[in-house]
This record gives C-alpha cells, sequence and structure tokens, in this order.
C-alpha cells in the first residue's frame, strides 16, 4: 500500500517528553512510525508478536534487559500497541526517570489501560490521538471528493482500497465485533451488533440513551456502557454542548460522532448517499466534524470542540473555543434561512468569528457572517 506522509508531529514533543499515541485501527499508526520517525527511534518493539507478547506477559522486565543490553540513553524507544501489556508502564517510568528515554507507545484502545488502573506515567506523558486522513494529507489527490468520501470514508485502507465491500466488511467483523468480544466489553455479540446498528443511525445527532436503548431492545445501562466501550476504543467520540449562554439557554446533552464516514455508512448498510438526501446532509456534517477535531489534536490540543443549541431549538453546529463558531449546510446556494442560528448565537457576543461551511463557489462575506467553501475552509485552517 502507498505511504502518504502523514501531517502530525511527534518529534517535537518526543524531543522532551513520552508520548501515548492513540488511535483506531488501521489509522496508520505503524506505518507513519516506520516511514517517518524511524530514522530516531533507537528500539522499536509492536506487542503484535505473539513470542514477544508472551515473554514481556511473562517477565516486563525483559524491556530493561534490553535496554541495558543495548546501553541505550537518551532516545526514544517505540512499544506498539501498548495496552497488550500494560504491566510494561511501570518499567517504562523507571527508564524515562534512569535514562532520559522519551517512549512513543500506540494503541488502538485506552479500555485495557483504564480498567486496569495502570501507572499512566503521570505528567511524564503527554497523549495525542491519531485519525483517518485530513485535508492536508491528501486534498489535492483527485480522489478528495464528497461522492468518493462518503462511499470510501477517509481510513487509509479503506480510502486506498481496491476492494472496497470486502475490506469495510472485514473491518466491521474484525474489530468492531471479535475485538469489542476479545476486550471483556461484551460477550453477547448479537446484541452488540444490534446496538451497533441503531447507534450509527444516530451519528452526529444529539444522543438519547433511552431511545437508543428501546430501538436496540437492550437496558439503558447497557447502552450507556457500550458507548463507552466505542470511546474507549475510539471508534466514536461525543462532541459536548458548548452551555455558556445567557440570552438563551443552551441544552446540556452531548452529540455522538462514529470516527469514519464509510464505517457508520456500512454499519446502517446503505450505499453512499446522493445530494439532497437527510444522509448527504448528515455525512457533510460529520466530514467537518472529523476534520474538525483531527485540526484540534494534531495542531492545538488544549483546544475543545462543542456544539451549541439552545432549549427553543437555535442551533451551531460546531464551535472551537470561544473563537469559531460554524454552521455546516450541504447546500450550493447560502440563504437568510441557513443563519438563524449563527445570528442567534452572536447576540451572545462570545466567539470571534462566524463561519458557514458549504458547498458555494467562492468565499464571501454576508453580514458579518464568513461563507466558505469547504475546501477552502480545510485548507485555511491548516494554514
Amino acid at each position: 500500500m502507498q505511504h502518504i506522509q502523514r501531517n502530525l508531529d511527534v518529534l517535537t514533543v518526543l524531543s522532551k517528553k513520552s508520548m501515548f499515541l492513540f488511535g483506531p485501527r488501521q489509522t496508520g499508526k505503524s506505518s507513519f512510525i516506520k516511514n517517518q520517525i524511524a530514522e530516531q527511534v533507537s528500539l522499536y518493539w509492536t506487542l503484535l508478536d505473539g513470542r514477544l507478547r508472551i515473554k514481556v506477559l511473562a517477565d516486563p522486565g525483559f524491556l530493561r534487559q534490553e535496554v541495558e543490553m543495548r546501553n541505550l540513553h537518551d532516545c526514544i524507544i517505540v512499544i506498539d500497541e501498548i495496552q497488550k501489556c500494560p504491566e510494561l508502564l511501570d518499567e517504562i517510568h523507571f527508564l524515562i526517570e534512569d535514562r532520559n528515554i522519551r517512549f512513543l507507545m500506540t494503541g488502538s484502545s485506552a479500555r485495557k489501560l483504564k480498567d486496569t488502573d495502570v501507572n499512566l506515567l503521570g505528567g511524564r506523558a503527554t497523549q495525542r490521538k491519531f485519525h483517518p486522513f485530513n485535508f492536508a494529507e491528501i486534498g489535492m489527490d483527485e480522489k478528495y471528493n464528497l461522492p468518493f468520501i462518503f462511499e470510501h470514508g477517509l481510513l487509509p485502507s479503506l480510502f486506498l482500497s481496491d476492494n472496497l465491500d470486502e475490506d469495510v466488511a472485514a473491518y466491521i467483523d474484525t474489530y468492531l465485533t471479535e475485538e469489542i468480544a476479545a476486550e471483556g466489553a461484551s460477550r453477547n455479540i448479537p446484541a452488540f451488533a444490534r446496538f451497533l446498528n441503531t447507534a450509527a443511525q444516530t451519528n452526529a445527532q444529539i444522543l438519547n440513551y433511552t431511545n437508543i436503548a428501546n430501538d436496540s431492545q437492550l437496558p439503558v445501562q447497557t447502552v450507556r456502557q457500550w458507548y463507552q466501550v466505542l470511546e474507549d476504543t475510539l471508534l466514536g467520540y461525543q462532541v459536548a454542548p458548548f452551555t455558556k449562554t445567557t440570552k438563551r439557554k443552551a441544552i446540556a446533552t452531548a452529540k455522538f460522532y462514529f470516527f469514519d464516514i464509510a464505517i457508520a455508512r456500512s454499519l446502517r448498510n446503505i450505499p453512499a448517499p446522493h445530494e439532497g438526501t437527510a444522509e448527504y446532509g448528515e455525512y457533510f456534517e460529520q466530514l467537518v466534524c472529523m476534520e474538525l477535531k483531527t485540526w484540534i489534536d494534531y495542531t492545538r490540543p488544549h483546544s475543545k470542540l462543542t456544539y451549541w443549541r439552545s432549549t427553543s431549538n437555535m442551533e451551531v453546529d460546531f464551535c472551537v473555543d470561544e473563537e469559531l463558531a460554524i454552521e455546516v449546510k450541504s447546500t450550493m446556494n447560502i440563504t437568510e434561512k441557513h443563519l438563524k442560528g449563527l445570528r442567534a448565537l452572536r447576540e451572545e457576543g462570545i466567539f470571534q468569528r462566524y463561519i458557514v461551511v458549504c458547498q458555494e463557489e467562492h468565499p464571501r462575506l454576508f453580514d458579518g457572517i464568513e461563507i466558505l467553501p469547504w475546501k477552502y475552509f480545510f485548507e485555511q485552517l491548516w494554514k
């Protein structure tokens, strides 16, 4: 598979401290390490190697022995799939302190690390998220257009796939069912699959656990737990509500988005949507959400992505800190009716910029609101 240069800078952080790099399966973490930072890495372990994993599970001190044999100091070591042996973190802690080694620890799930209450290294390691492709990485590719993205998504293995149906089915079967069961998250795979289908149908919507429980024929508490599983395994994330408005009271319930469009669509077993359908608007909104989430996690990890909705149903799709208020419309012609939410939020005097991301061809300013074509908006973000 061809390698596409990724735009997450980990070496600047690793020059000072260790890092956990979490990302869903097949986002390209291992490829990123091998193709972009391998020359700076003194030791690379992958715990997908069964023989190595058995040794380390039996004796986590095996890591210290190899470091001492190689006489490694003041360098970078990569431990791939760290969640498969959380006990290693005590040894890593020692080596950080004793030898000034910076560790890059990757994982496709934070669940076992959280559940086992292991040593997460305190302030000695920062955390970053690894995402599917973004505009800065592939925006110039001829395939980077809405019909193709809505069909293939942006997960590297699917975006570059020559056999999409088979690869999507394999991803869902392997990672969204078998591995969930392997993590002990659910032993009832048919019920979990039913939950996934219902959750995918409410993608990009405000969470209503009671309705989802009823639709998937599950207890509400189970639905809450399984949404947490999706977050822990990095297959989705919540976008919290922005609640600092005073003139219009805001609701306080989060939205949920799957991490990739093709996965969300395939879980619903529907084809790529056509323009003008509700699903087309939903996935256009999800695409903007994915780009914003990636941009924040890669370039300004202390920022927060939220959305705003008043109790009277005025809504703005996304907010970044108190800087950007962003409405997403898949139309090619923005009119007055598309600006109601932004104008209502603007009355609060909180945000610096008010933006509509849409499919118009040229950027323009209307009544102080920026009307921006979606690719232009993405390009400006990464600049």
